[in-house]
């Protein structure tokens, strides 16, 4: 039987020192970039879940059966950062976690369009299905044209 000898090779590197060298490159923090879309839609459902969508000329409107609600339904508009909105579902007595630091990735997503008004945005739970409308505006905010006026929303409740 022949042995064979280690090779030198392997001795004169150190190998432990290139694999931590490695790995410390990798642990780069990932920063987040809410100033992509400026209005977005997020619904209580993984991202591969079967949501129709259909746009009318004053809203669109977003429906997605479902069983798992129990209680009251509703939207809320919030401001994650200057000029940045999201329009999230709260079902029952759920309480909004405004911190901004809960990261989840695998909810279904709309991106909404500028003509929109995501501060007046409902939800409404009735037989199987989830209903969320979010309004447009009017059509002098579609073109960016036109004469500018100054305007007051007013909302009751």
């Amino acid at each position: 039987m022949k042995v064979h000898p280690v090779p030198r090779i392997t001795l004169r590197y150190d190998i432990a020192s290139a694999l931590a060298q490695a790995n410390s490159c990798r642990q780069k923090k990932l920063r987040r970039m809410t100033h992509i879309f400026a209005k977005v839609l997020e619904l209580p459902f993984h991202s591969d879940a079967d949501v129709s969508v259909e746009e009318t000329s004053d809203s669109l409107k977003f429906t997605a059966a479902t069983d798992d609600i129990s209680g009251e339904v509703r939207a809320n508009a919030v401001e994650i950062c200057p000029g940045v909105t999201k329009v999230v579902v709260i079902m029952g007595d759920g309480v909004l976690d405004l911190s901004g630091n809960e990261f989840e990735l695998d909810l279904w997503r709309f991106r909404l369009p500028a003509s929109t008004l995501p501060e007046l945005a409902s939800a409404v739970y009735g037989g199987g299905e989830l209903v969320v409308t979010v309004p447009k505006g009017g059509e002098e905010e579609e073109n960016g044209g036109g004469d500018i006026g100054v305007g007051r929303l007013v909302l009751v409740q």
